[in-house]
């Protein structure tokens, strides 16, 4: 069993930590929005990987190669969207105004849609987890079942405390929220433009 819950658990935690257009999300919403608003889009990734595994399992290495490049460049704009819509909260003073017109669900949608149009999940199951799944699921389902539960639990609870610990920064003043806010728009620009650059590249 320990061969396939500490993968599990290694996998999820490596997938949370790394800086990667979702984390990129969930930092910029929790400085605009708050924690509250934004502890609803940790579970975002048991949502948008339901279609992400079926994908990876069933068609992934069937599909044309240049498949994963039209998906990164279609997740570079909608990256460069959420980058415009964070930089309008940047040059805004009254955070907490903002916040008040974004409800939780809406957070959880959005960050639906960046785990959809990132690449990196596709690649992830189709090249390492999927097999392990598959593997798993053979030997036993209990098995299979473990892995799944071990990597998404491990998943959610570090993006939950990814969320808190950014949250924690407003104890420093708004000031501090406004550098790290403008950190994040950043990020969010860099991952847009980068996803877009890599597909713009593999494809001609």
């Amino acid at each position: 069993m320990d061969g396939y819950f500490i993968p599990g658990v290694i996998f999820a935690f490596a997938a949370a930590v790394q800086p990667g257009p979702l984390q990129s999300y969930l930092i910029t919403q929790t400085l605009t929005h708050g924690w509250r608003r934004t502890i609803l889009a940790s579970f975002s990734p048991l949502i948008s990987d339901i279609p992400i595994i079926s994908l990876s399992l069933l068609l992934l290495t069937h599909l044309p190669p240049y498949w994963i490049q039209v998906l990164q460049f279609i997740g570079g704009i909608y990256l460069l969207y959420l980058t415009y819509i964070a930089l309008k909260a940047f040059r805004s003073v009254t955070i907490n105004q903002v916040a008040l017109s974004h409800t939780p669900e809406k957070t959880l949608l959005k960050a639906v849609f960046v785990n959809l149009l990132n690449p990196n999940p596709y690649l992830g199951w189709s090249l390492v987890m999927g097999p392990l799944l598959l593997k798993a699921w053979h030997e036993a389902p209990a098995y299979g079942i473990l892995f799944l539960v071990s990597f998404y639990g491990t998943l959610v609870i570090s993006l939950f405390a990814t969320i808190m610990l950014i949250s924690m920064t407003k104890r420093f003043g708004t000031r501090v929220n406004h550098i790290l806010l403008g950190v994040s728009v950043f990020a969010l620009g860099f991952f847009g433009i980068y996803e877009i650059a890599l597909g713009i590249s593999s494809l001609f």
